[in-house]
């Protein structure tokens, strides 16, 4: 399909008039604000004639054309600009993955120290008002549990990564300790 039938059925109608008719206005408006300049000699009418009638008729004959030839240009400067965008893209990821991993690194960290200061003002471990949360749904289950409540999900760490032995959740696709992409 056509992807200019997908914008507006009279869309390739107005294109086309556009196209034709934006530069025939450009072209006579040009003309006569030179040919006006030109006779700015011989009496300022004639340079207020057609200097004032050229040049809105330059205006209006421009964004005609512009709007024409849109989306060519908007393809044109998208082909130019996309693969810049994908290596800086890629360069910024690859430059900045130890600096993530730090940063997570920390978080969990800062996470982990949060639970134990809120774990030694809580119930003794195995207790009944102890409560972790499920890594799928974020439903929140008894410490002891083995499988959410809600989804099903094994609780347990069961997944070892194969760099640092660290476990991690069944469906983890990172390795919490190290970052590794599983």
């Amino acid at each position: 399909m056509n992807d200019q039938n997908k914008i507006n059925p009279g869309h390739g109608g107005i294109q086309a008039v556009c196209r034709v008719v934006g530069p025939l206005i450009l072209v006579t408006g040009i003309l006569l604000t030179v040919t006006g300049i030109l006779l700015a000699a011989i009496g300022m009418f004639c340079f207020i004639c057609f200097a004032f009638l050229g040049l809105p008729l330059v205006f209006v004959g421009t964004l005609m054309t512009f709007a024409g030839f849109m989306g060519r240009i908007a393809r044109y400067t998208q082909a130019e600009m996309a693969p810049v965008a994908r290596d800086t893209f890629n360069y910024m990821a690859d430059g900045t993955q130890d600096g993530i991993r730090t940063v997570a690194t920390a978080i969990g960290q800062g996470v982990g120290a949060g639970i134990s200061a809120a774990g030694a003002n809580a119930a003794p471990p195995g207790h009944a008002s102890e409560k972790v949360r499920c890594h799928k749904c974020n439903h929140l289950q008894d410490a002891g549990a083995k499988f959410c409540s809600t989804c099903g999900v094994a609780l347990e760490k069961t997944k070892s990564c194969t760099q640092c032995s660290e476990l991690n959740d069944p469906d983890a696709r990172f390795c919490d300790n190290c970052g590794y992409s599983f």
